[in-house]
């Protein structure tokens, strides 16, 4: 195994790129998005406060580092192992539009007979039109935007002689300009008062490049703004609400070359973002969509579909290790006596963790709003438990589609019941029994859950628009199966704004589940509320401990 990591200890400008400095190329570009995660994630236009493309590029980058550890330092290897662990690792429709950025790259500079500057501008031009054609609908006043002006800049600058450092050089200089200018592109940056959030990690890319050929210092992560008055762009805005397609969808697709154009047109019917790359039979596919079934049905009609991925697009990907720490289950969790059958789950918040426990859970898998566990997490956590059957509570709806894959994948005998919020996980374990099956846990645990309607509230992190009305950054958000539905500057009035929208006349129970930033006196508050409104609705307030949600909801 080789370091990734080589120390310079003479600042040198390189004139020419080998093995070693591409490594090095990438290894500071994925230190780089791990630095800035959280400022390019606050440049995501969605209100809530899970926006994650920085988060997805760091994961991906973080995927190609580990595969460039594991190879010989030779160019050929080097190259191989970015464009495979790109594409194997890519998180999010903006981790696959780098990964084909970094494909496209690599598949010029293998094939040149030095990598200068005629090599870097060809490559660059050639990343940014594979990650064109690999979007369904492109869009300008994106990555793709920034990425193909700085390729242009760069073949200008090649053209007119400059050498490795001039055309990096030029890139860089368009990168940043076009970068700024993304918000006079499109609607929506301009409306949230952000410049693209893919773009700005595109950026740190030709930093990282400056950096190792130059030794230029790395910038701070402070993302530049846009324009303070920019000109609004006329017609298609590429999206009026955050909840116009509701679902990331993401798999790994063994299918032929040449059926991938025949899938790209099923998808173009059913979603938007589409982004589908790779190739020689194996293909990583990125869609927002509605319709999650028609998703995957196009996939499964050209070939197999795995690894399936499906993400609410309120609820965005998170790196869990963050959290994992401080809320996974204990290393005993899956101790205790045999049962026919047992339950795993999935949960988040030390609270949250300790209630499912108690009502009978054996191992509570971390995941929930801000980051969603993989099938091989759940698988791991199913083959733990001394039970020959397992029912698992997924706990939040963009885990039930990676739960339902399970079964498939383990020597146990494992049904979901489709609970899509703790409160629903909570109240479906009233009616578990460890001595029956699965099938009958399944169905009684089901039942009692189909009839708990969930809420949740959590505060605005940008300015937006939704159909609750106008959204201010710091607004409180109260949000349903159906989208935003309480928009206000207080919590409580957030919280039973909410609840007036969702309550009707067969509710019987309230379960409150409070979290880190739950407050005691707003609790009280809207528990007063209950009983004034609705007297005959039972209130039951649980510490729950999950992050920033302070309040989940359950009505049964």
């Amino acid at each position: 195994m080789v370091d990734a990591r080589p120390v310079r200890s003479v600042a040198v400008t390189i004139e020419q790129l080998d093995a070693s400095s591409l490594r090095s190329i990438i290894v500071v570009f994925s230190d780089a998005l791990i630095e800035h995660r959280e400022a390019i994630n606050n440049l995501n236009v969605y209100p809530v406060p899970d926006g994650d493309t920085g988060t997805n590029m760091s994961l991906t980058l973080r995927s190609v580092v580990e595969e460039i550890d594991s190879r010989d330092n030779d160019l050929e290897s080097v190259c191989d192992a970015i464009a495979h662990g790109s594409l194997m690792g890519a998180r999010g429709n903006s981790g696959v539009i780098m990964s084909q950025v970094l494909r496209g790259f690599v598949g010029v500079v293998l094939s040149a007979p030095d990598i200068g500057a005629t090599a870097f501008a060809d490559a660059l031009s050639a990343a940014a039109a594979g990650a064109y054609g690999a979007v369904g609908n492109p869009v300008e006043g994106t990555i793709l935007t920034v990425a193909r002006e700085a390729g242009e800049a760069a073949s200008t600058a090649s053209a007119a002689g400059a050498d490795l450092l001039g055309v990096v050089t030029a890139a860089h200089d368009e990168a940043t300009a076009s970068l700024e200018r993304t918000p006079l592109l499109l609607q929506v940056l301009a409306d949230a008062g952000v410049v693209d959030a893919g773009g700005a990690g595109f950026l740190l890319l030709l930093d990282a490049t400056l950096n190792v050929i130059d030794d230029r210092p790395m910038p701070e992560p402070s993302i530049s703004s846009p324009p303070a008055d920019p000109s609004r762009p006329e017609g298609d805005d590429h999206g009026d609400s955050i909840a116009d397609l509701k679902y990331e969808v993401m798999f790994f697709l063994d299918a032929p070359d040449d059926s991938i154009g025949n899938f790209k047109s099923a998808w173009a019917d059913v979603g938007d973002s589409i982004v589908v790359v790779g190739g020689d039979g194996i293909w990583n596919c990125h869609i927002h969509t509605d319709d999650i079934g028609a998703s995957i049905e196009a996939g499964i009609a050209v070939g197999r579909p795995h690894e399936i991925r499906v993400t609410d697009l309120l609820d965005e990907l998170e790196e869990r290790a963050r959290l994992s720490a401080e809320t996974g289950a204990p290393a005993d969790a899956a101790a205790g006596d045999p049962v026919p059958t047992a339950v795993v789950a999935v949960g988040v918040g030390a609270g949250v963790v300790a209630i499912l426990r108690s009502m009978g859970v054996r191992v509570v898998v971390t995941g929930g709003q801000s980051m969603n566990p993989s099938t091989a997490d759940l698988v791991a956590a199913v083959e733990s438990v001394p039970a020959p059957e397992v029912v698992i509570l997924p706990n939040n709806k963009n885990i039930i589609p990676v739960a339902e894959q399970v079964d498939a994948q383990s020597s146990r005998t494992v049904r979901v019941v489709p609970t899509r919020g703790v409160a629903e996980g909570m109240a479906s374990l009233m009616a578990y029994d460890p001595q029956i099956s699965a099938d009958q846990n399944a169905a009684a645990m089901g039942s009692v859950a189909s009839d708990v309607v969930a809420g949740e509230v959590t505060q605005a992190v940008r300015d937006s628009v939704s159909d609750a009305g106008p959204i201010t950054a710091g607004d409180w958000l109260g949000i349903c199966r159906e989208g935003i539905r309480s928009v206000a500057p207080t919590l409580l009035d957030a919280a039973t704004g909410l609840l007036d929208v969702i309550i009707d006349d067969e509710h019987e129970l309230l379960t409150v589940i409070g979290g880190v930033d739950a407050d005691e006196d707003v609790t009280r508050q809207i528990v007063e509320w209950l009983e004034e409104r609705h007297p005959e609705i039972e209130a039951e307030v649980h510490d729950g401990g999950q992050p920033l949600y302070p309040y989940y909801f359950g009505l049964e």
